[in-house]
């Protein structure tokens, strides 16, 4: 094998920046909470140079689907709650629900709010 002089290598820890031209980043990448947990219910969390990369595209995806998907069940709590015939086994599940939704909303309003500042550190209480 022909002896090849080392090249310019970033860290394994400091990802490239893709619009410098494969050098190192000054600052590295924060990490962006992602709004699904992993299989054991713990964080997920992204680390990448790109806010239009396919993972964080999808992300946006999913956080405005579930930011919808919360509007839409609080509508529906208004009417139930308004209805004198519902009952509380259906006023059980409603809180359920809106308990998963709120969860949902604080996890994006987290992520949001850590990548606007960029000096939060992830909470251990979940928001």
């Amino acid at each position: 094998m022909p002896d090849v002089p080392p090249g310019p290598q970033s860290p394994p820890h400091a990802p490239a920046d893709r619009t410098s031209g494969g050098r190192p980043t000054s600052t590295p990448p924060t990490p962006r909470l992602l709004p699904w947990a992993g299989p054991d219910g713990k964080p997920c969390y992204l680390l990448t140079d790109r806010d239009d990369s396919l993972l964080s595209e999808r992300a946006d995806q999913v956080e405005a689907l579930q930011l919808r998907m919360g509007a839409g069940l609080l509508e529906h709590a208004r009417v139930l709650i308004d209805d004198p015939s519902v009952d509380s086994r259906q006023l059980r599940f409603l809180s359920a629900q809106l308990s998963a939704a709120l969860g949902d909303v604080l996890r994006v309003a987290q992520s949001r709010g850590a990548r606007s500042c960029h000096h939060e550190e992830p909470s251990d209480q979940g928001f």
